[in-house]
């Protein structure tokens, strides 16, 4: 029964995983918007769902060389890439902090988007358990 509900909710989970990933990052960049050297760091969301999904439904990415990078990762720990600078500082910091701010926002505005459609989902089930 428990394997039919984590796949019931899986991807849902992993995106709230990730968001939470994300909006963790977003806030370091900007808890170190003034220090020295410091650059601004991302979560691509859209590529890591992509991957999760192409993971989770069996299909993979065959490695046909020896130089193929494996694309595989764990959604619990998604690694974090620098962000390109609008306009890097002087100081070599490139937080730009109205972006870290409106990135912040719309990651928090989807991580409450997705836990409406978990919540959903369990009124559905509890629908379906009473038999309303």
């Amino acid at each position: 029964m428990s394997a039919s509900v984590d796949s019931y909710f899986g991807m849902h989970e992993a995106a709230l995983r990730l968001r939470a990933a994300r909006a963790e990052t977003i806030a370091s960049n900007l808890a170190n918007a003034d220090t020295p050297n410091y650059q601004a760091r991302d979560i691509d969301f859209k590529a890591l769902m992509s991957e999760y999904q192409g993971t989770a439904g069996g299909a993979s990415l065959r490695t046909t060389n020896s130089r193929h990078l494996n694309t595989t990762g764990d959604l619990g720990n998604p690694e974090a890439m620098y962000r390109v600078p609008n306009q890097p500082a002087v100081d070599g910091n490139t937080v730009d902090s109205q972006t870290e701010k409106a990135a912040f926002m719309e990651n928090a505005l989807q991580y409450q988007a997705t836990l409406r459609f978990i919540d959903g989902q369990i009124k559905t089930l509890r629908s379906a358990i009473r038999g309303d």
